[in-house]
């Protein structure tokens, strides 16, 4: 199995059985995929942000100064 490969190439991993996935070491830059929720509340998924009068931009609706 190429690990480097898996890590990389979401079809390759794909093809992979529950057995090779279980074997694979973490990713070292950590987390790869983003869960649908997670891209939701990234600024810009879904709105997040809003922008004020001054044009400044507020995250998460926090009242701008």
């Amino acid at each position: 199995m190429n690990t480097i490969r898996a890590w990389k190439d979401s079809e390759y991993r794909e093809t992979l059985s529950a057995e090779e996935l279980a074997l694979l070491p973490e990713h070292p830059a950590g987390q790869i995929e983003l869960s649908e929720e997670d891209l939701l509340n990234v600024v810009g998924g879904n709105g997040g942000a809003t922008v004020c009068q001054n044009l400044s931009i507020c995250i998460n609706s926090v009242l701008c100064d």
